[in-house]
């Protein structure tokens, strides 16, 4: 299989477009399209190709590389790659929900998830902004959310309402009533119907600086 038939299935098996994976290595995004289908560039830059196999769990070698100082991935089935998206959480006001492109990923021991009782598949990682969860959230975090189906527990999730996505604590007021909550005391609780907002996912983990 030649360097760009292994990259368009790559592609595929990951689920991300190749307008996504051009934008992740810093180029426009009909970068890899032609790459693929016409042949230009002749071959991948090195810094390219190395991002993309890192990315994709390849052996940078079936992307063109040469078979001596090339990456070379840890045992698939050992790790998780979960995408990071192209998606920010409001922890204020609100975030206008983009359109989920993955452009980098975090890996996961896959052993580490399952004693956390999580599922890859079903895992992605996504920006926080805005105060109104600190401490327990600050603006720059990411969070991985868990977008399993299963049954409603308070606790912190990813909201979408209206057309904004907000990451807050949620709790069941019963009667099919709910409360989003901040943690920051300053932002006041928003009341609302089941039928009035859409549960993304539990956050289930964060990341960010000290």
């Amino acid at each position: 299989m030649s360097a760009r038939e292994t990259l368009a299935e790559a592609a595929r098996e990951k689920g991300s477009s190749l307008a996504a994976l051009s934008r992740m290595i810093g180029r426009n995004s009909t970068y890899l399209q032609q790459y693929i289908t016409k042949g230009s560039p002749r071959k991948l830059e090195e810094e390219d190709r190395r991002k993309l196999a890192q990315f994709l769990g390849l052996d940078e070698s079936a992307l063109g590389g040469p078979k001596d100082n090339s990456y070379v991935p840890k045992a698939k089935g050992d790790w998780v790659d979960v995408p990071r998206l192209d998606v920010d959480a409001s922890a204020g006001p609100g975030a206008v929900s983009a359109q989920e492109i993955p452009f980098d990923s975090f890996r996961f021991s896959r052993r580490w998830l399952t004693e956390q009782g999580l599922d890859g598949a079903h895992l992605s990682a996504i920006r926080v902004v805005g105060d109104s969860m600190e401490p327990l959230l600050r603006e720059g975090d990411e969070v991985l959310v868990d977008r399993r189906e299963q049954p409603f527990r308070d606790g912190v999730h990813v909201v979408r309402l209206d057309d904004s996505l907000l990451v807050k604590r949620v709790a069941s007021r019963g009667g099919g009533h709910f409360s989003l909550l901040s943690q920051n005391l300053a932002y006041p609780p928003i009341q609302v119907g089941a039928e009035e907002f859409e549960i993304i996912g539990r956050v289930v983990w964060k990341s960010g600086r000290v």
